[in-house]
This record gives C-alpha cells, sequence and structure tokens, in this order.
C-alpha cells in the first residue's frame, strides 16, 4: 500500500500509529520516559477507539509481557512498550518469550535513556534481544520507526519469534515528517491454533525449543543481510582510509554531517543478529573502523572480539567518542576527524533550576512530618523510591538515604532491620507500591519486621504525566490482605493543618514493634488542575 500522506510525528507517535495500522489487538505497558508517549497516542486515536483496542496500563511490565504473551497465544497482534529499566522487571517473561515463540505477532518496544535524563543507568536493550536470542530492530529515523511496525509484525509470525525495538530518547522525543499509509490493516489474526508443546516450558519441551531457537538463529542473520532496514554504502575493492559502522540514529548523525553523501565506506545496521556478509565487506574495504551506535558499545565489542588483531575498531571504548551519555552529531563529527564547529559558549548568567517538587504537592507535607519526627531518634533512616517523591532527597528536604529500583524501599527498609537498624522507614508512591511494592510487605509482614511504610498516595503516576495508578482506592484492602494488622494501617490527609496528626501517628508507629503502613493521601496538583479546568471548560 503506498504511503501517500505526511503527519509530523514524534517517535513515539510514529511507532504507536505504525502499530495500529499493522492491525494491533492491543498494546500493553507500564508508563516509564521516554516510552510513555507511545501508549497515550494509541489511547487518544480515533481509530483505536473505534477498534476498542485494549490500550490501558498494566501494573508492571512484566504483567504487560506476560498479557501480551496471552495475545500472541489466541493468535493476534500486541504490542509491549517500557523504558530500558522496564526490561529489567519484565526479563523473565521476555526471555522465556524467546523460547515459547509466538502465534500472532508480539513487538516489545524498550525505550532507552543515554545520558540519564530520566533513569538510575544507561543500560542497552539490544543486550536483552542477543541474550534471549530475538531479533532487534533499531530505527535510524521517524519514517523508519513507523515502516518496522509492520515488518516487525511480520516477521513475527512468519519466523515464530517475539521482536525487540530498540529506541533511544533522542529518537523517541524528537519530530520528523512521516508518510503514512492512507488504509490501515484490519485486526490481524493469524487463524492457528497454538501447540500446547511449545508453551508449557517443561524440561522436555524446553530442551526441544532451545535447539529450534538455535537452530532459527542463522535464519535471523540472512534476514538481517536482505533487510531493507540494513544497507551498505561506498564498499569498493580500494582500500579507504576509514571505515563506518553506524547503528540507529547514529546513522542519522553521521549523515548530517555529510549532507551532500558520506564519503566512506559505510554500513547502516537498523536490523540484528547483525549482517555479518555486509560488515566483512566493509571491513575488506578499509584500514579503521568506526563504530557510531548511541548506548553501550554492543557492537563495537562484538567485532573486537571477532575480527583479527590488524584491524582497528574504534568507538566509545577506543575514547574515538565518548564512552557515557547520549551521541549527538558534534561528538560523531570529532570521531570523524572533522574539525569542530565554533559554537557560542554557553550563558554564563542563567540561573539554575533543579527540579522540585510542585507547589502545593503533598509529598512536601510528608516530608515535612519524617524530618520532624526523624530529628527526634539518633539514627533515622528513610529509605527511598521511584517516583516523583524522590525529589525529597534534594534540598529543602534531603529525606532520603536510598533510591534504587521500583519497590526497593521497602525491602531495604526490612534488611536494614533486619540487621538492627532503628528506626527504618521506607517511603512509596501508590503506583510504585503496585508495581513492585506489594511482595516487599508481605516479606515484611511474614517475619515481623520493625518498620514503617509510607505508601505516598497522590490517586495517580504523576511522574510519568498523570495516567492511572493500578491500586487506586485499593490500598488499605492490599495492606490487610497481605497481613498487615488493621489497627496499624493508618490513613492521614497531607496538609500544613494535620501536621499535629500526622507526627503524632508516625511516632505512634516507630514505637510499634512490628509492621505499620501509613498512607498519607491527596490528589496531585498537576491532575486536579488538569481536571479542574476541564470541567470549567465544559461548563462555557
Amino acid at each position: 500500500m503506498e504511503n501517500n500522506k505526511k503527519l509530523l510525528l514524534l517517535g513515539d507517535q510514529a511507532i504507536a500509529l505504525g502499530a495500529i495500522h499493522a492491525g494491533i489487538s492491543g498494546v500493553y505497558a507500564y508508563p516509564g520516559t521516554p516510552s510513555t508517549e507511545i501508549t497515550e497516542y494509541i489511547q487518544e486515536h480515533p481509530l483505536a477507539k473505534e477498534r476498542k483496542l485494549h490500550s490501558s496500563w498494566c501494573t508492571n511490565e512484566k504483567t504487560a509481557m506476560e498479557a501480551a504473551l496471552g495475545v500472541s497465544y489466541v493468535g493476534k497482534r500486541a504490542l509491549v512498550c517500557m523504558k530500558h529499566v522496564g526490561m529489567n522487571v519484565c526479563a523473565d517473561a521476555f526471555v522465556n518469550s524467546g523460547m515459547t515463540g509466538t502465534n500472532g505477532g508480539v513487538v516489545v518496544v524498550a525505550a532507552d535513556d543515554p545520558s540519564m535524563h530520566s533513569s538510575q543507568n544507561e543500560q542497552d536493550s539490544r543486550f536483552y534481544g542477543k541474550f534471549a536470542m530475538i531479533p532487534i530492530l533499531e530505527p535510524s529515523s521517524q519514517q523508519e520507526a513507523y515502516d518496522m511496525m509492520q515488518y516487525a509484525f511480520e516477521m513475527s509470525e512468519c519466523e515464530g519469534t517475539p521482536v525487540l525495538m530498540r529506541i533511544t530518547t533522542r529518537m523517541a522525543h524528537s519530530r520528523a515528517n512521516v508518510a503514512v499509509k492512507d488504509e490501515a490493516s484490519e485486526v490481524t489474526s493469524t487463524g492457528r491454533p497454538s501447540s500446547p508443546a511449545n508453551w508449557v516450558l517443561l524440561p522436555a519441551n524446553a530442551r526441544r525449543r532451545n535447539k529450534e531457537v538455535i537452530g532459527l538463529q542463522p535464519v535471523l542473520r540472512q534476514l538481517s543481510e536482505e533487510s531493507p532496514f540494513n544497507k551498505a554504502e561506498n564498499i569498493s575493492s580500494e582500500k579507504a582510509d576509514l571505515g563506518i559502522v553506524a547503528c540507529g540514529i547514529g546513522y542519522n548523525y553521521v549523515m548530517e554531517n555529510y549532507p551532500d553523501g558520506c564519503p566512506y565506506p559505510i554500513v547502516k545496521v537498523s536490523q540484528y543478529p547483525l549482517p555479518t556478509d555486509k560488515i566483512i565487506a566493509l571491513v575488506n574495504s578499509c584500514k579503521e573502523i568506526l563504530v557510531v551506535e548511541d548506548g553501550q558499545p554492543f557492537v563495537e565489542e562484538q567485532l573486537r572480539g571477532v575480527l583479527p588483531s590488524q584491524y582497528v575498531v574504534k568507538g566509545r571504548l577506543s575514547g574515538a567518542l565518548p564512552r557515557t551519555g547520549e551521541l549527538n552529531p558534534d561528538y560523531v563529527k570529532s570521531g570523524l576527524g572533522m574539525d569542530d564547529t565554533e559554537v557560542y559558549p554557553s550563558a554564563q548568567n542563567v540561573v539554575p533550576r533543579p527540579p522540585a517538587l510542585c507547589n502545593g504537592c503533598g509529598h512536601r507535607d510528608v516530608y515535612d512530618a519524617l524530618n520532624k519526627v526523624a530529628a527526634e531518634y539518633a539514627d533515622t533512616k528513610i529509605f527511598g523510591d521511584i517516583g516523583c517523591y524522590t525529589l525529597g532527597a534534594l534540598p529543602p528536604f534531603r529525606a532520603l538515604h536510598s533510591c534504587v529500583d521500583m519497590g526497593a524501599s521497602i525491602t531495604m527498609a526490612k534488611g536494614a532491620a533486619d540487621a538492627g537498624q532503628f528506626p527504618s522507614i521506607a517511603i512509596i508512591g501508590d503506583s510504585t507500591f503496585t508495581h513492585s511494592g506489594m511482595t516487599g510487605l508481605l516479606d515484611a509482614v511474614n517475619d515481623k519486621s520493625n518498620i514503617v511504610v509510607v505508601i505516598s498516595d497522590n490517586l495517580t503516576t504523576a511522574m510519568t504525566g498523570g495516567q492511572d495508578s493500578a491500586g487506586t482506592n485499593k490500598f488499605e484492602a492490599i495492606c490487610l490482605g497481605l497481613g498487615v494488622e488493621p489497627e496499624h494501617v493508618r490513613v492521614v490527609v497531607p496538609l500544613p493543618k494535620n501536621m499535629d496528626e500526622i507526627t503524632r501517628i508516625i511516632r505512634e508507629e516507630i514505637e510499634y514493634n512490628g509492621v505499620s503502613v501509613i498512607i498519607p493521601r491527596r490528589e496531585c496538583m498537576q491532575t486536579l488542575n488538569r481536571k479542574l479546568k476541564q470541567k470549567r471548560a465544559e461548563k462555557k
């Protein structure tokens, strides 16, 4: 079908529209920057609403991946979206999905965050695809991000494997014109039954499937060699001084420095496993190789491992490109040995604006109360978690002593209490609690740990834009169901006028030798303001 219409789209939106046009049955995701806009676009798209595509937020990335596998089992297509650290949460299901294979197509989008604009680390999701022996796509442009969706779902169904699409922050959050199809595919179904012998991973089945998955690897490599998204340019029999392997958006950065065409032999890699035939032809046509990839030295390490020592491979490991942080055209220009363009120096009179909790935010009152009570004890430790309340680690509160991963506050507080720490306090948000905190609370209940858990409930997933929170209006019932004593599940309203009550309750629960849960509950100011604005608009 020809592309006749152009839209200005974020990379995330191009992926979302490509998935809708590819005939997905639903999208399964947990919000996390820079992936959130994929699901939001599908939720608001008229065609998705008309088709009633499933698009609610999942409790976490693991449940999202598993739900998508259920869609695949019955022969339909599903998209799974998350940020890179979400891959750690869904890793059990993701890696085993390579063993079960697929019936209906499954595409997993992992949005990596080089430079850690809103993340704990710079991990590169391509390693997950290689580890799970699953093909990887990495678009170099928003147009490719759109086009790859149809291709990915067809490959997933044809080869019986999930497909991982890896993007980075710059691809997710930059806009470009995208030519899109005039007509979308209907919601598709393979019409074939799944074989339980593939999906029941008992050892006998898993051993058979393991051999089949390994046997598929040469096929996937050949698909990479023939892929329309991988291409070799300027390869000749004459030895060039330099050859370039450019991965994903790195190809765009190279070409931005050569608007009239790259003078060097270059292999663009946007589909993995690596197209080794193309790369060998490149290696034989040049004296040195520069690997341009946004993220960790995934390809550079592989080339260093397989090429004879006389071949010089440069990139992030060699120092030709920065070892950390996201790439940009200027870094690539320097790596290519080109003169840096003179730019204006940074302004010296700009006042720094570090992130801060919003004015009127309930988390502010929670930290004021915690700090007031913590000062009454010789060695209070407050273990934090992932969310906008993590800003409690910064001035003026400086309240948190840790923030590691989703749900870690409760289990770290438990471990510290096991080691004799008193008081040991965990603070966790409402969405994070249902994402990864409930199991830690169950451990604490089973061990009768002497901890206080503060579930700071602002009735939304605020940090990523105000999406629905899976546990809203259920937290008391969840805590009671996990075994917390009813008299030690306390709900407060975090407002300055209630400070005496809140601090009194915190003191009482610290002195109780067991598991306590305090739930300060007040709606996020941002979502509240949006609701009030919408109500005013409806009255006009």
